[in-house]
């Protein structure tokens, strides 16, 4: 499965969403009388925050008469009104569309918990005797591996992964690839229509990890971090950034 993820910051409006909560401490009021303090953490590491995984998709939320950021919103409220002194920090996760199972363990996937890894390397069957390693965007070498396999892409291929890999998080226009990728002196040189093949093209080398290039309709395109991807930066940085 291919997951991905978005940061958010204060001011954004759309988010992750349902739940794995840390347990909460009993109070030493609520114990009987003689028994040992229950703890939500154990002795020793000193505890910095908490993580909630909401697992709710679009859909679902708007069923609900919601949507992501307005959860997202409404629980930093609470949270502020709570513990005034907090900070927070949120981030959607992405997955393809019509992707199986529930939502909370699709987000912990995509947004690496380490026990949600642990058991889907367990539970993900190896193909052709092979381990799913992933993507590897090599900036250095000017290569993309899937899986520990090279991916025949084209060098112009390369360049537009690249292009969008520099710019995580940002949506590029059609227009912007062309004028920054293709020169006076390029033959085939795209117009915003057929931009999509080369896209398209560039898609289909990339096989069960195409979902890393999105298309944003009526934009363009844009590259998210990404669980099922590394990127490995050359020594020094590239001029194209």
């Amino acid at each position: 499965m291919s997951l991905a993820t978005i940061e958010l910051d204060h001011t954004h409006n759309y988010s992750p969403a349902a739940l794995h909560a840390v347990p909460e401490p009993v109070p030493e009021s609520a114990s009987p009388p003689g028994a040992a303090r229950i703890r939500a953490i154990p002795n020793g590491p000193e505890a910095r925050g908490f993580v909630l995984y909401v697992g709710i998709d679009e859909a679902k939320a708007a069923a609900s008469g919601t949507d992501l950021g307005s959860l997202v919103t409404a629980l930093r409220r609470l949270t502020a009104e709570l513990a005034p002194a907090s900070e927070t920090y949120a981030a959607v996760a992405l997955a393809p569309r019509g992707s199986g199972g529930r939502d909370v363990d699709v987000v912990r996937l995509a947004l690496q918990d380490p026990a949600a890894l642990a058991r889907h390397r367990q539970e993900d069957p190896v193909e052709e005797g092979g381990r799913r390693e992933g993507v590897i965007v090599d900036l250095s070498r000017k290569r993309v591996q899937l899986d520990e396999q090279t991916a025949p892409l084209t060098y112009k291929e390369f360049e537009l992964l690249q292009y969008l890999v520099l710019r995580v998080g940002r949506t590029v226009a059609r227009s912007e690839l062309i004028t920054s990728l293709w020169g006076d002196g390029d033959e085939d040189v795209p117009n915003e229509r057929t931009i999509d093949v080369h896209v398209r093209r560039l898609r289909s080398k990339l096989g069960g990890y195409e979902d890393i290039v999105r298309t944003v309709r009526g934009v363009g395109y844009r590259f998210d971090r990404h669980a099922d991807v590394s990127v490995r930066h050359a020594t020094t940085p590239s001029p194209d950034f």
